[in-house]
C-alpha cells in the first residue's frame, strides 16, 4: 500500500468536506484547505489529489498562489473546467429553462424553453428533460443527477407540489416522480430531486452569492408571479418538518386588498408581484415578454422622474413589501435579508425608502437594522436546483461518483 493511499484512507472522511470547501470558494489553496479541515498538509494533499483524480477539482502547483506555511506558495485549488455537471430545470408561469451546472455554481450551458406551461405537469417535464438531454449531448459532460425548481411548496421527501397556483397544475402533483420518469424515458436514469424555487434560490445565494457567510439568512423574492420566501438557519436551509416552511407570500400586508388564491385578502403574494406592479402603474400586460421582464423594463425606464404613475406604483409596492419584511424580522431575527426578482429591482430603485419602512415597523427599529441586499446570482433557482443534485456528491464523492455512468 502506498504512502499516499494510507494518507488518503486516513482522510477519506474529509473528501466531502474538502469538496464543499472548494465548491463554495472557501478553500482557494491547499494551505487554506489544510487549515479548514484541521488535518496535516500531507493528508490535505492526498485528499486534493483524490478529488482531482475523480475529475472534480484542479490542483495547480505553479508559484503565484496565496502563501502557505512559512511563506511558501501554496497549491491553488479550482473546479475542474471539464468536470461533471448537474442537470437543473426551473418551471415558472411563463415557461421553463434547463441548464447544466457544474461545481461552484457555474452555469455551463442553458436552454430556455418558449412554451405556455401546460396544465399537465408530465408534458412540461418531458419538454424540460428533452432540452436538458440535448445540452448533455452537445457538451459531452458527465451528469451526476438532476434537480427541479417549481413555483410551489414541495412536500418532502415525496416531492409533491402542494399548491402550484401560478402554473395551473393540480394540487399534490407528484413532480419529483414525474421528473424521474421523464429522465428515465430520455435515457438519463439520474437521481432526481425537486424543491420550491425560492428555497433553492436561497440555497444557491447562501453558497455562492449574496448570502455567503450569513448564519440566519432570509430570502424573499418575486419571480414571474407570486412571492416566496426561504430561511437559512445556522448555515442550513430550513424547510420545516415536511419541506413546507416559510410560505411568506401569504402574509397580509393590505387588509383591504385584492382577494388572494389562498382565500385571504391583500397577501404579499398578490400585492407585490409583477402583475401587481403593472396594474398599480396602469399598464396592461402584453404577450411579448414575461410579466417579470415587463415590470423590470418599466421600472428601469420610467422611475423615478419620467412617470408619476410608475413612481407611485413602486412606492406602493415598496411600502407593502417593507411591512411584510418587518413582520418577518420581528419573528425570525435574521442577520441578513436578500431580495430577488422584482423585489431586487425595487430595492435598487428606492433603497432608503424600503429600509426605512422595515426599520420603522420592526421591534428593533433603526438601532437593530438588518442589512437588506439584492440577490447577486443570475438564475439562482436553477443553481439551487443543481445544488440538490450535487449534495450526494458533496456528502461522499467516492460513493456518489461510483454510481455515475
Amino acid at each position: 500500500m502506498t504512502q499516499t493511499r494510507t494518507k488518503l484512507e486516513r482522510g477519506r472522511g474529509a473528501l466531502g468536506p474538502a469538496l464543499e470547501l472548494v465548491h463554495t470558494g472557501r478553500a482557494p489553496t491547499r494551505a487554506v484547505l489544510t487549515a479548514e479541515l484541521g488535518v496535516t498538509r500531507a493528508t490535505a494533499g492526498a485528499v486534493a489529489a483524490e478529488l482531482e483524480a475523480l475529475g472534480l477539482i484542479q490542483v495547480d502547483a505553479r508559484p503565484g498562489g496565496a502563501a502557505g506555511g512559512q511563506g511558501r506558495p501554496s497549491h491553488r485549488l479550482a473546479i475542474a473546467p471539464r468536470g461533471p455537471v448537474a442537470l437543473a430545470a426551473q418551471v415558472h408561469a411563463d415557461g421553463f429553462r434547463a441548464a447544466l451546472v457544474g461545481l461552484g455554481g457555474r452555469i455551463v450551458a442553458t436552454a430556455p424553453g418558449c412554451m405556455t406551461v401546460s396544465a399537465d405537469p408530465a408534458q412540461v417535464l418531458d419538454a424540460v428533460v428533452a432540452a436538458g438531454a440535448g445540452l448533455l449531448r452537445e457538451t459531452g459532460h458527465r451528469c451526476v443527477g438532476a434537480g427541479l425548481a417549481v413555483p410551489s411548496a414541495v412536500a418532502q421527501p415525496e416531492g409533491t407540489a402542494l399548491n402550484p397556483l401560478h402554473v395551473a397544475w393540480p394540487a399534490g402533483a407528484p413532480v419529483r416522480e414525474l421528473f424521474r420518469r421523464s429522465l428515465d424515458a430520455a435515457g438519463l436514469p439520474q437521481p432526481a430531486f425537486a424543491g420550491n424555487d425560492v428555497n433553492l434560490a436561497a440555497l444557491a445565494e447562501h453558497r455562492h452569492g449574496a448570502g455567503r457567510g450569513a448564519q440566519h439568512l432570509l430570502c424573499v423574492a418575486t419571480g414571474h408571479r407570486g412571492v416566496g420566501g426561504a430561511l437559512v438557519l445556522d448555515g442550513r436551509l430550513h424547510t420545516g418538518s415536511a419541506g413546507l416552511a416559510l410560505e411568506v407570500g401569504h402574509l397580509t400586508v393590505n387588509p383591504e386588498g385584492a382577494p388572494c388564491h389562498c382565500g385571504s385578502r391583500g397577501c404579499l403574494d398578490i400585492e407585490t408581484d409583477p402583475l401587481a406592479f403593472l396594474t398599480a402603474a396602469g399598464r396592461e400586460p402584453g404577450p411579448e415578454e414575461s410579466l417579470l421582464q415587463q415590470s423590470r423594463t418599466l421600472l428601469r425606464e420610467a422611475y423615478p422622474d419620467a412617470d408619476p404613475s410608475v413612481r407611485a406604483a413602486a412606492h406602493q409596492l415598496i411600502d407593502r413589501l417593507g411591512l411584510g419584511l418587518a413582520g418577518l424580522v420581528n419573528i425570525l431575527n435574521p442577520d441578513r435579508i436578500i431580495l430577488g426578482g422584482l423585489h431586487r429591482e425595487l430595492l435598487a430603485a428606492a433603497p432608503e425608502r424600503l429600509r426605512a419602512v422595515v426599520a420603522d415597523r420592526s421591534l428593533w427599529g433603526r438601532s437593530g437594522g438588518v442589512p437588506i441586499l439584492p440577490c447577486t446570482l443570475d438564475h439562482n433557482s436553477l443553481v439551487g436546483a443543481a445544488e440538490l443534485a450535487w449534495q450526494p456528491v458533496l456528502d461522499d464523492p467516492l460513493e456518489a461518483l461510483g454510481a455515475v455512468v
